[in-house]
Order: C-alpha cells, then sequence, then structure tokens
C-alpha cells in the first residue's frame, strides 16, 4: 500500500450525504482518509467513499471493539478488499471505559481475543490489512506485532519518536494531528480547548499524557496554554507546516490532519483547500 505523508482524519457522520466529495479531497492532494467516531462494523461509508474516488486509500480511526462482531468486520472487509485491493485499512481500538460502560475491562486482553478472531475468519483479516489505534507500550508493541501498524490519537511528535522506537523500523505509524488555521492565540486555543474538553475526561488519554510529562495541572480549566499548544497546531502556514514535518522527522510515515473548526456541523472544504497548499512541500523523511 502507497500511502502519501498527509492525509484527512474527520468524524464520520457528516459525511453521510457527502461522498460525492472524495474525489476533492483526493485531487487536493491528500492521499488518505480516517475515518474517526467508531464507524459501524458494516464498513459501508468506508467503501462509498472508496467507491468514489480513484486512488484515495480511506481508514477506519477507528472501529471500537466493543460493538463491532469481529464475524461482521472481517466480512466486510474482505467485501471492500475485493473489490478495491490496496485501499482500505481497518483501523481498530480498545475506546474507552466511560464509553464502553461495564463491560470495559483487561482491555488489551479483549483486543487480542479480537485478533484472534479476525485470524481465525474465513478467510483471515491479513495483518497487513489492519491497524491499531495504540497510545501506551504495550498497546503498541501488539500494533507492531500483529497489525500494519498503529494509529495514535491526540499525542505529539515526542510519542512518534517513542513509538516509533518500540515498532521498529517497518510498523506503519500514522499519528493523527488536530490543526486549527487561525493564528490569534485566543481564539485558536478556544476553538482547540471545546474539541479538547472531553478528552480530558478519558483516562487512556489523559495517561498518555502524564507519560508525556504533563502534569495534573494542565488537565485543569480545559487544558494549560502548555497542552493545548502541544496537541493542537495553529497559528502561521509555517508554524504548522512546522509541526507536521517533526512528526515525520520523528519516524511516521503519514499524518491524519484533523481540521478544527467553529461549526462542527460541517465539512470544512475551505480549510481543506488552505490546508492542501500548506502542506505542499511537507515530505516523509523515511
Amino acid at each position: 500500500m502507497e500511502i502519501g505523508p498527509i492525509g484527512i482524519w474527520t468524524q464520520w457522520t457528516p459525511w453521510a450525504n457527502a461522498t460525492m466529495r472524495a474525489a476533492e479531497l483526493e485531487e487536493l492532494g491528500f492521499s488518505a482518509l480516517w475515518l474517526g467516531a467508531s464507524p459501524p462494523g458494516d464498513l459501508r461509508l468506508a467503501e462509498s467513499l472508496i467507491a468514489a474516488s480513484q486512488r484515495l486509500i480511506v481508514g477506519t480511526s477507528i472501529v471500537n471493539i466493543w460493538d463491532a462482531g469481529a464475524s461482521l468486520v472481517a466480512e466486510s472487509y474482505h467485501r471492500i478488499a475485493g473489490e478495491h485491493p490496496g485501499r482500505f485499512v481497518l483501523g481498530l481500538g480498545v475506546s474507552h471505559a466511560p464509553v464502553v460502560g461495564e463491560a470495559y475491562r483487561r482491555p488489551l486482553r479483549k483486543l487480542s481475543e479480537y485478533l484472534d478472531e479476525l485470524d481465525a475468519a474465513t478467510p483471515p483479516v491479513p495483518v497487513d490489512g489492519r491497524a491499531i489505534a495504540s497510545l501506551g507500550p504495550r498497546s503498541l508493541e501488539i500494533a507492531g506485532s500483529r497489525s500494519l501498524g498503529t494509529l495514535p490519537y491526540l499525542t505529539t511528535p515526542e510519542h512518534t519518536r517513542s513509538a516509533r522506537e518500540i515498532l521498529g523500523p517497518d510498523a506503519l505509524l500514522a499519528p493523527e494531528q488536530k490543526v486549527v488555521l487561525e493564528s490569534d492565540p485566543s481564539a485558536a486555543r478556544a476553538i482547540a480547548r471545546r474539541r479538547l474538553a472531553m478528552y480530558l475526561t478519558l483516562p487512556n488519554y489523559v495517561n498518555n499524557w502524564r507519560r508525556l510529562g504533563f502534569e495534573e495541572a494542565d488537565f485543569e480549566q480545559g487544558g494549560s496554554d502548555r497542552l493545548v499548544d502541544a496537541v493542537v497546531a495553529w497559528g502561521t502556514p509555517d508554524a504548522i507546516r512546522a509541526r507536521l514535518q517533526e512528526h515525520l522527522d520523528a519516524g511516521a510515515d503519514h499524518v491524519a490532519v484533523q481540521v478544527l473548526v467553529e461549526d462542527v456541523t460541517q465539512l470544512p472544504f475551505d480549510q481543506f483547500r488552505a490546508l492542501a497548499q500548506i502542506v505542499h512541500g511537507v515530505t516523509a523523511s523515511r
């Protein structure tokens, strides 16, 4: 699978009536589209976006393993792979305890068992057809040994560097990076904080930020400027371009860019067009 350095990450729901615009992303030069917010296991939306474009790689980021049965996901994967070989990545993840509820126990064991089911499916889902959203060292080790690689979310170039050390040289490393196309610090951070509020309640992210050196004060009052600036790139085009290049220089193969805007109900195509100009010249270091 040939995947370029920059793709788009977006919540999947707004795409329900916008599959015809997948080709526009492709024309803008983005190589991949990542569907967030736990798309269903039938994978119909990913399939329709692939069919609406010529070369765009589409991935789930992520299918929630607690909600989507492995047998359905395996069947859906092979339906897409048969029609569109080399253009789909099955991104999987363990989600979060506050989201899943009481069933959320021993998530890494659950992940391993889910991968066992995909391996045992008829036919199995190939290791190089799936990727795992990983943050901590143990999850990264699983991603490196049992999948194409990893799709870290809400991380920093420092995390990318340490993830590459754990994964080794061959696994796919495709972190998500939030950006705000705004140079005013107050305006940019206000948009960022509105989107970070939910994540500050989820232990998986907070614990990962602790591993990266953030402290309790960084998680208060919507997140410190230090935290916001570390996980959301904003400012001039040069500043945003530099952050994306940092990930690539730290060992990422690809960066999935999530553009944050005031109106979350609409796909921000004006911002996608602006981003396409900003990322021109960004290159993978590997």
